[in-house]
């Protein structure tokens, strides 16, 4: 589903790669966990994953095609779905409307269903008499949970999340982790998570390190 081919970054004042000459793949179906020490790049190669910026040298495919002739606002738009820790949620609008938008800008089979947006947000266990609150008046957790019903809402077949539990205690940390397996088991989509929680890098399918600009998978 998602390759990298000889992958490689470093900042432009020319100083060493954070990492160079990776090689990794990324199945359907599967989740994984990119752990790390603070500074080791994580959050930069989720980027280049996720078509926010592009690599120094090598390439990344998605089903069997460049990032580069796919062009990466239409990848964004169409094949990846991001989930931050801030959570980037339209806090002017409801946990309902937030998901009707997100279909609507991805033009998402369901654009426009709004019981089917309120079937996400029970799902993942938002109240129904949350649904039309303003999602600044829920909880930290709560916001999460509407940021990743807002991923099921919509087609992309890859989900990214940057320390998606970074904010979190540690009961709803396993809800969102819990969540997350569910998008990549049930809805058969490719889950990549960068966390530097070893117990959410358990949870997850594969978890992958990188030290010494280098990505190691783990065997467990």
């Amino acid at each position: 589903m998602l390759e990298t081919k000889d992958l490689a970054y470093w900042y432009e004042n020319g100083s060493r790669p954070l990492f160079k000459d990776v090689n990794l793949t990324f199945e359907a179906g599967k989740s994984y966990a990119i752990v790390g020490q603070s500074g080791t790049g994580k959050t930069t190669f989720l980027s280049l994953l996720a078509g926010l910026d592009h690599p120094k040298a090598g390439e990344i495919l998605y089903d069997n095609e460049t990032l580069k002739k796919i062009g990466l606002t239409n990848y964004r738009r169409r094949d990846v779905s991001i989930v931050f820790q801030a959570y980037n949620l339209f806090n002017y609008m409801s946990p309902v409307n937030n998901l009707m938008t997100a279909m609507a800008i991805t033009n998402a089979e369901h654009r426009g269903d709004q019981e089917y947006a309120k079937r996400m947000l029970e799902q993942i266990g938002i109240p129904k008499g949350d649904f039309n609150r303003n999602v600044t008046h829920l909880s930290g957790g709560q916001q999460q949970r509407v940021a990743i019903a807002r991923t099921m809402c919509c087609d992309a077949a890859l989900v990214v999340a940057d320390e998606p539990t970074g904010n979190l205690d540690e009961q709803n940390t396993k809800a969102v982790i819990n969540q997350f397996q569910s998008i990549a088991h049930d809805q058969g989509k490719c889950v990549i998570i960068v966390t530097h929680e070893p117990e959410v890098a358990k949870q997850c399918d594969v978890e992958i390190q990188l030290a010494d600009r280098e990505f190691q998978t783990v065997v467990r």
